[in-house]
């Protein structure tokens, strides 16, 4: 499994979570932010590369 896909599933695990506790929207934006944030925390060259790994997996 790859480190991106822990992150998404963590994010996910994380608002499903808290979804009772804070609510939907609140829960959400943790879903759609933790792996987000996790994307903005690479160096510009990890990002180049995860996007030429993901070009590759579709075919480009």
């Amino acid at each position: 499994m790859t480190t991106r896909t822990k992150i998404v599933i963590g994010g996910v695990a994380v608002g499903l979570l808290l979804w009772p506790l804070i609510g939907f929207w609140l829960s959400l934006l943790v879903v759609i932010g933790v792996p987000t944030v996790a994307y903005l925390m690479l160096d510009p060259s990890q990002r180049r590369r995860l996007r030429r790994i993901n070009r590759k997996e579709i075919g480009r």
